[in-house]
């Protein structure tokens, strides 16, 4: 892993960290952060959507094509609590989803699309720009 790619899950841990302290202060569920990814990892998290054909099942805003209706619109995707219904919207359980949806949820219709580590991360670091 590249000390970008390290310092980048460090600010997304502390961001997260600083939700969920707020989101007790204030007696909410913490809602789904939005990183500090930089103009490199969006471009490459949007294009690899493209790439893996995520729009074919989702809607998604930005990204060409997606237009899909198989599986939930991403759209405002930042503000979601939970991710398939099931798990808690952090940067964690988004990159787990996205590498391996049937280890989550085994028969989900997400597939394995063989989205390594790596990808799925800059792939969630777009997603969380969707507000």
């Amino acid at each position: 892993m590249t000390n970008g790619r390290v310092l980048m899950r460090f600010r997304l841990a502390g961001l997260l960290a600083l939700s969920v302290v707020g989101a007790v202060a204030c007696g909410r569920e913490p809602a789904s952060t939005s990183g500090s990814a930089s103009k490199v990892e969006l471009a490459r998290g949007k294009r690899l959507l493209e790439v893996y054909g995520c729009g074919g099942c989702h809607v998604i805003p930005g990204v060409r094509r997606a237009v899909g209706t198989v599986g939930p619109p991403l759209t405002a995707f930042a503000r979601r609590g939970y991710i398939a219904g099931e798990m808690a919207n952090t940067p964690a359980n988004l990159i787990r989803w996205i590498s391996v949806p049937q280890a989550i949820e085994p028969g989900t219709a997400m597939p394995n699309l063989g989205v390594t580590e790596d990808q799925a991360t800059d792939m969630a670091s777009y997603l969380y720009t969707l507000r």
